[in-house]
């Protein structure tokens, strides 16, 4: 489990003094509940979110443990660097919204026809309490040819779950190579 500091002061200059120490500064928040202000040791937070199967994730900041969700990070632009990560936490019963994985299975019948798979969307934005939140969604692109394409509205439904994306977007499709 990933365990972290709170951070005392959220000043520019401690700010700094962290980041130079090889920490990650984040953000823990939540409806309902007060910001929570801590760091991880960038490599270990790095590590535990490569290693994770799904997307919601504990963390220890203190002496409590949050589930927590990867709501957005910032990355330094020259170094590409993650210097900023703010968590939401994923609270059982409130409904939020999260950003589910598109994982394809197979192999599209239209790549023996110079076609190219087209992944066109790697996450779908859905609006679900934690309980119900699916893993990922699994697309089965084996009876795509050249020309075919999976729409949101094409996906499965879960119960619980509502997608928040518009149902006329492509996700996936097998395009003529040239």
């Amino acid at each position: 489990m990933l365990s972290g500091i709170i951070r005392e002061s959220i000043s520019k200059a401690d700010t700094k003094a962290l980041r130079k120490n090889g920490y990650l500064i984040a953000n823990i928040y939540g409806k309902g509940k007060e910001n929570l202000h801590c760091a991880f040791k960038r490599n270990d937070f790095i590590r535990e979110v490569k290693k994770k199967t799904d997307l919601i994730f504990e963390v220890e900041v203190g002496t409590q443990k949050y589930p927590v969700v990867i709501q957005e990070y910032q990355k330094d632009p020259i170094t590409s660097e993650i210097i900023h990560v703010d968590l939401m936490l994923a609270q059982t019963g409130i409904e939020a919204k999260y950003s589910v994985k598109v994982r394809t299975i197979g192999t599209p019948k239209g790549l023996k026809n110079k076609g190219v798979l087209m992944l066109s969307k790697k996450r779908i934005k859905v609006k679900a309490a934690p309980e119900n939140l699916p893993k990922d969604y699994e697309i089965n692109v084996s009876d795509l040819d050249v020309g075919d394409v999976v729409l949101v509205r094409d996906l499965p439904a879960f119960d619980g779950v509502k997608i928040v994306e518009r149902n006329d977007v492509a996700i996936v499709g097998v395009i003529k190579s040239r």
